[in-house]
């Protein structure tokens, strides 16, 4: 055996794969070593294949498919362009994720009572149904990776019609929501302006009605990814530690996990947690 090859316990202990994984991506063809022993049957690997190794680990580590671990493999250059579709679909699965609870939550809080109402519409009762429909539209929309610029604008009006229904029959737990998703919108679409106004009118909302849990840790989330897009990393970093304080008191674990998710995904900000 050349001593200058890597068994795969030893390039695996190197790179911060295992070597059941190691061997899976040899199957594949993914990493194949340089040599294998006909005798002993060992994977063995070149020094140079540590760094690709690396790259493999540092991938797979955030889940980016195999299919684009190749292509990097193939072309180091593509790396950023993979990295950055990777993150649109991850971004798109929070957004499908925090629309379906959104849309429980209306269910859990809306659903029995109208579902009894509907032989007996009342204004009161289609307005709200219309401001859960277009709030919930709007998060279908945030889900899709391939919106045309139609879709964009749609998604806008359909944001502000949703809080104006909120305006008229919700309460101020709905208002403030309501102003998260304008925010997040215009976030989404790096109108800095209006993203920042809504976000502020939504923790307005908060401070004046003394809502707190969820809904105040949100209210700092969106200020800090709209400070975030507008290039402000000081604010957008002071008002992440806000939310990060505020989660301390949300009650549900879960909901708790999905802001600290959220938070991950504002731009440019490192990890607190």
């Amino acid at each position: 055996m050349d001593d200058g090859l890597l068994t795969v316990g030893r390039l695996a202990r190197r790179v911060g794969l295992t070597a059941k994984a190691l061997r899976h991506y040899d199957r594949i063809g993914l990493l194949t070593p340089a040599e294998v022993d006909p005798v002993t049957g060992y994977r063995l690997y070149a020094p140079d294949q540590v760094a690709t190794a690396r790259l493999v680990q540092l991938l797979r580590s955030v889940d980016v498919p195999l299919e684009q671990v190749r292509a990097c493999l193939r072309d180091e250059s593509v790396v950023p362009q993979v990295l950055a579709a990777h993150r649109r679909r991850l971004q798109a699965r929070l957004d499908r994720v925090r629309g379906e609870l959104h849309r429980t939550d209306h269910l859990l809080e809306d659903g029995t009572a109208m579902t009894a109402q509907d032989t007996q519409p009342s204004t009161a009762h289609d307005e709200r149904r219309l401001a859960v429909d277009l709030f919930n539209g709007v998060w279908r929309l945030l889900e899709n990776e391939d919106r045309t610029v139609e879709d964009d604008d749609r998604m806008v009006h359909m944001a502000h019609a949703s809080r104006y229904h909120w305006g008229q029959v919700g309460a101020p737990e709905n208002r403030s929501r309501g102003e998260w998703q304008v925010s997040r919108v215009y976030s989404v679409l790096g109108r800095v302006e209006p993203a920042l106004h809504h976000a502020q009118r939504g923790l307005e909302i908060c401070q004046a009605h003394g809502i707190a849990d969820w809904d105040l840790a949100y209210a700092y989330e969106s200020l800090a990814r709209a400070h975030a897009v507008a290039g402000d990393k000081d604010q957008a970093r002071s008002w992440t530690e806000q939310a990060l304080a505020a989660a301390e008191e949300i009650a549900q674990d879960d909901d708790r996990e999905l802001l600290l998710s959220d938070l991950e995904s504002v731009p440019g900000q490192p990890r607190f947690w």
